[in-house]
């Protein structure tokens, strides 16, 4: 069951296996605590002392899964695919790994990257909200975006169609830095219409992803991708989104963490304001501009 990797530091261990694309995001934590525990268990005691696989058949099948994985892509050819594709790797036992992620219930173990990792060391807002949005969110976008890129606020948010796409492409129009979380690996776009957008952003500010390359972007992928959106930030502000979409599973997940959501109050009658005007009912910030934003984040900042 054992790959040859004795010589292997336990940050190595955790990027191969980060790479094979066979390990979820919980399992990679259990990954992590293990080999902190002890460097030396095997991989065969890890899968079988995690809980989720309790049962037999479920573990014979990871064992397996990961045993193809080893056979399939040794760990010197993985390494070297990354390098020449220019994506590196960021793990939590690095300095400079964000806070909040460091201190959230699931934090990502590995993830890749492309572009200037230190924007992760700047003040960090997470914007969300439909993928569809009216000429009103489109609106607002252009009202919020200027003032807080002139604060030097780094915007976060998950290169999706609408609000995101606008969140990463005016505050590149206005000289900002920006943060985009994808669903799938470093080499693959989604949507297509942003392929152009990611590479910039690749270039010039920071694309990061927990999955490796290769990966499609699975419908499972975007809830765990919301986690880390919420996570980064000291706050996220939501800009239209209906009762029943990701926008308010990144809210939600961020106020699971202790973390400050602001809403943008919307019309009544309007399908995509149910969601940003129930936030406000259940005691989001209701904010109307961007000095609204930086007042509340400003609170953080001191």
């Amino acid at each position: 069951m054992e790959m040859n990797r004795e010589d292997l530091t336990i940050r190595d261990k955790l990027i191969y296996h980060a790479m094979t694309g066979v390990c979820t995001p919980n399992f990679m934590k259990h990954l992590y605590l293990s080999w902190m525990r002890d460097p030396f268990y095997s991989i065969e005691e890890i899968v079988n002392s995690y809980v989720p696989m309790s049962n037999e058949t479920k573990q014979q099948k990871l064992k397996l899964s990961l045993e193809i994985a080893y056979c399939k892509r040794p760990f010197a050819e993985l390494k070297e695919l990354y390098r020449v594709n220019n994506i590196q790797v960021l793990t939590i036992l690095d300095n400079g790994y964000p806070e909040g992620w460091l201190n959230s219930y699931l934090p990502p173990v590995v993830l890749f990257y492309a572009g200037n990792i230190r924007l992760l060391e700047q003040p960090c807002l997470s914007i969300v909200g439909s993928r569809s949005p009216t000429a009103y969110g489109k609106a607002v976008m252009d009202e919020m975006i200027p003032p807080l890129v002139a604060e030097g606020v780094t915007l976060v948010s998950g290169l999706a169609k609408g609000i995101d796409q606008m969140v990463h492409s005016s505050t590149i129009g206005y000289g900002g830095a920006t943060i985009g979380i994808i669903g799938s690996g470093l080499d693959v776009t989604y949507p297509r219409e942003n392929a152009s957008l990611q590479r910039q952003m690749m270039a010039e500010q920071l694309v990061i992803s927990e999955y490796p390359l290769g990966s499609k972007p699975e419908r499972f992928h975007f809830p765990m991708r919301n986690r880390l959106i919420a996570n980064l930030s000291l706050a996220t502000l939501v800009i239209e989104a209906a009762e029943k979409s990701g926008s308010l599973i990144t809210a939600n997940l961020a106020l699971q963490e202790n973390r400050d959501v602001y809403a943008v109050p919307g019309n009544i009658t309007s399908r995509l304001s149910d969601g940003t005007n129930q936030l406000i009912k259940a005691g989001a910030a209701c904010v109307l501009n961007a000095t609204d934003v930086l007042e509340e984040m400003k609170t953080q900042w001191r």
